[in-house]
C-alpha cells in the first residue's frame, strides 16, 4: 500500500487523510472560507501525529473538483507547494468520485454498482457525474458536468439512476426527481473515501509532476465584472 497524503476542500467540509502501512489517519473539519487558513496547519499536525514526514510519502493527492472555486484553488496550490518541496508526484482526485466511494461504503456489498453523484453547485445548478464500481475499481460512466435541475431530471428520465448521492438531494428536495433510486444524502467519511480513491489512482499510475496538477473548473466564471455589467446595461438600454 502506498504512503499517501490526501486532502479535499471542494465543499464546505475540509477532509484530510494520511494512509500509511500501519493504518489510516483522518481529520475532518469545517472548510469553506476557513480552509485556506487551516489546511496546512492541520496537515502538518496530522503528519506529526503519525511521526511521518513529507519526504517519506509516495505521493500527495488532492480533490481537483468540481466544487467551490476558492476551495479548489486552495487544495491545488497546497498540493503543488508541498509536492514541489518534497519532490513528490501529485494525484488529482475527482471530488465527485469520492462521494460515490463514500456512498458505496454505506450500501450493501454489490458489484457492479452504479452511482450518480449530485452536488449543490449554488446558483441553482448541480455538479453531477456517474460512476460504476466493477472489477474492484471505479469506472467513469458520465464525466462531471454542470447541470440545471431540469436538464439533470431529463437525463435521469432517459436513464433512471440506481443510486444517487450528494448534497444536491437535500439542497433541491422534491425539485430533483431521483425516481426510484436509492438516495444517500449524508457522507459517512469523505476523508476515508478520498484515501481509498487516491490509492486506486496511484495503482493506475495517475501520479503526475506537481506542475501538471490542475483543478477542474466546470463554471468558467462565478461573477460578472463591473465592465461586463455596464456593457449588459448599455446593451439593454440600446435594445429598448
Amino acid at each position: 500500500m502506498a504512503k499517501l497524503l490526501a486532502f479535499d476542500t471542494s465543499t464546505e467540509s475540509m477532509s484530510i487523510a494520511l494512509q500509511l502501512p500501519q493504518g489510516l489517519l483522518v481529520r475532518e473539519a469545517v472548510g469553506g472560507a476557513q480552509a485556506s487558513a487551516r489546511l496546512i496547519p492541520d496537515i502538518l499536525a496530522l503528519l506529526a501525529e503519525a511521526g511521518c514526514t513529507l519526504a517519506q510519502l509516495d505521493a500527495i493527492a488532492f480533490g481537483r473538483g468540481p466544487g467551490a472555486f476558492t476551495g479548489l484553488r486552495t487544495a491545488c496550490s497546497v498540493a503543488q507547494g508541498l509536492a514541489f518541496g518534497a519532490g513528490k508526484p501529485v494525484i488529482a482526485v475527482d471530488s465527485l468520485l469520492l462521494v460515490a466511494q463514500d456512498a458505496r461504503s454505506q450500501l450493501p456489498e454489490q458489484a457492479p454498482l452504479d452511482v450518480w453523484v449530485a452536488m449543490d453547485a449554488r446558483m441553482d445548478e448541480i455538479y453531477a457525474g456517474a460512476y460504476r464500481w466493477q472489477g474492484e475499481r471505479w469506472w467513469v460512466l458520465s464525466a462531471p458536468a454542470l447541470y440545471a435541475v431540469a436538464a439533470l431530471n431529463e437525463r435521469w428520465q432517459e436513464t433512471p439512476p440506481a443510486v444517487v448521492a450528494g448534497s444536491a438531494l437535500d439542497a433541491f428536495g422534491d425539485r430533483l426527481n431521483t425516481l426510484a433510486a436509492v438516495r444517500v444524502t449524508q457522507p459517512r467519511s469523505r476523508a476515508e473515501a478520498l484515501a481509498q480513491v487516491a490509492q486506486q489512482l496511484w495503482v493506475d499510475g495517475a501520479g503526475v509532476d506537481a506542475a501538471h496538477a490542475l483543478p477542474l473548473y466546470l463554471r468558467d466564471k462565478v461573477a460578472q465584472t463591473t465592465l461586463e455589467r455596464e456593457a449588459i446595461r448599455l446593451a439593454k438600454e440600446h435594445a429598448t
